[in-house]
């Protein structure tokens, strides 16, 4: 399976802008500037498009690993905080809520290092990953 996505840029890069679109037209035309990756410009960037992929990715995982464990989750709710600093993504935070009935606590935090460390996303960033998780 491939999946495609693409960008388009016009001008320099402070000046310009661009936009971003996917196959599935989720994203068509979607406008990203300096303003929208330094500043607060409305629009996207690629640190926020890379955190959607990384907490949709982490999160759906999750929910295989405890499925694998004997377990379905009612809800998984995941924020990426992508860091982006001198040019580079150091880090990224996840911070994990799930509600999963009759798992315990440490069945939960271990599916949860699982799919951090096994998500395909994870796999390809190059970057620092930590994480908090928290059953509720």
């Amino acid at each position: 399976m491939k999946r495609t996505a693409s960008a388009n840029w016009k001008g320099s890069g402070k000046e310009g802008n661009g936009t971003v679109s996917t196959q599935s037209t989720v994203l068509s035309g979607t406008q990203y500037s300096f303003n929208t990756r330094f500043a607060d410009g409305v629009g996207t960037n690629p640190e926020e498009l890379v955190g959607a992929a990384h907490a949709g990715c982490f999160s759906m995982k999750l929910s295989f690993v405890i499925g694998e464990a004997g377990f379905t989750p009612d809800n998984i709710d995941t924020k990426a905080t992508v860091t982006f600093e001198n040019g580079a993504i150091p880090n990224i935070h996840l911070s994990v809520k799930a509600t999963v009935p009759g798992m315990s606590a440490e069945q939960f935090a271990a599916a949860a290092q699982d799919a951090k460390a096994n998500c395909p996303i994870s796999k390809l960033l190059n970057t620092d990953i930590t994480m908090d998780a928290e059953l509720v």
